[in-house]
């Protein structure tokens, strides 16, 4: 603070030493996070802090902290563009890789939760998960060697995380569970057929499961993280669909499916629904007919590149052949494109893969 005569006047320390500790905690929460980091030289405690969830999740709630989708792509390797949903703007933020092991030198983004990043190391043959923001990470060895898989889902709970994928061997399809609580992994059941027609789109986690969506005849299957069982969703999928891709609400505990609707193949429209209470797919939203020729044309009708994710209450519908996003604010039901990064290359190739990315500093790797 600043007295009178514009000098700075200082605190009398023997009242922030009477000041009880969860007192303390909360003033410290509602200070800029790089002045509170600047004061973890000062004091144990204060370091400390860092690693307590409960504090971390007290100075996020009280920080007006961006929100980003991150842009992963080709020509952009080892650089991660970042929009910032909350300004509406590209930043010019340089992410801290500088920390990561040697391993790490050659990555693969794969899945992003709540501040977490995973990585595919190709020249190691293991995975890598990260919190860039509190500059800790950890190294997962794949369950065995030759290890082909697809379809990771990097998945929050509430004491870690979990990390998804699906893995064919001997002529077998095998899911496969890693849970950060113990550092194991855990092999289950595949599913029959095989889900992969997207290599691009994540599970949907809907209420303790991964939601799936099947090729044709369309249909939504889910599997249980803690069970590791599969089980078919009794809904009646909507008609006429060309495409089918699972977005979900995590805090919301809301189920949405975005698809096409058309014949032969081709899309006429697309549409939104939500999963209501009685196990009923309930419209909600539809593309406008200007921006869903827009889409449609963007991805030629081949819906194996379009994938969808959630973030901060918005639904993102992806090309990976384009480097616009189309999102559909839910609360508002409007639509929106978010234009081309202006670092990109004029001449850009095809590999535009987004993440959700909300930086935590609670969240462990």
């Amino acid at each position: 603070m600043k007295s009178k005569t514009g000098r700075s006047a200082e605190m009398d320390p023997g009242i922030w030493s009477k000041l009880p500790p969860e007192l303390l905690e909360h003033i410290l929460s509602f200070l800029p996070l790089k002045t509170f980091l600047n004061l973890r030289s000062t004091c144990k405690h204060f370091k400390s802090l860092v690693f307590s969830p409960s504090f971390m999740s007290k100075h996020t709630s009280a920080s007006n902290f961006s929100s980003f989708l991150l842009l992963s792509h080709p020509q952009c390797y080892g650089h991660f563009p970042l929009y910032d949903t909350i300004r509406g703007a590209w930043r010019n933020l340089a992410l801290p890789f500088s920390f990561l092991p040697p391993s790490a030198a050659h990555f693969n983004l794969l899945s992003s939760r709540n501040g977490l990043l995973c990585f595919s190391l190709p020249n190691s043959c293991r995975l890598l998960v990260c919190n860039l923001l509190a500059k800790s990470s950890r190294l997962i060895q794949f369950p065995f060697f030759p290890f082909a898989f697809e379809m990771l889902t990097l998945v929050s709970t509430p004491d870690g995380y979990k990390i998804f994928m699906l893995c064919s061997k001997s002529s077998s399809n095998y899911a496969f569970v890693y849970d950060s609580r113990d550092h194991s992994w855990t092999q289950h059941h595949g599913f029959e057929p095989l889900l992969v027609d997207n290599f691009h789109q994540e599970g949907a986690p809907f209420n303790g499961s991964l939601c799936f969506a099947t090729p044709e005849p369309y249909s939504v299957v889910s599997f249980d993280l803690e069970k590791g069982r599969w089980e078919t969703l009794n809904a009646e999928m909507p008609g006429e669909l060309t495409f089918v891709r699972l977005v979900s609400d995590p805090d919301g505990g809301k189920l949405y499916l975005v698809g096409g609707i058309g014949r032969n193949g081709i899309s006429r429209s697309m549409r939104l629904w939500e999963l209501g209470n009685g196990g009923m797919w309930v419209e909600v939203e539809r593309l406008p007919e200007l921006m869903c020729r827009k889409f449609m044309s963007v991805c030629y009708h081949n819906y194996e590149h379009v994938y969808c994710f959630w973030h901060q209450g918005m639904i993102c519908v992806c090309c990976h052949t384009w480097p616009e996003v189309l999102y559909c604010r839910v609360s508002r039901r409007t639509w929106h494109w978010i234009p081309k990064c202006p670092s990109l290359p004029d001449k850009w190739s095809c590999g535009f893969r987004w993440f959700s990315f909300l930086p935590h500093f609670y969240a462990l790797a």
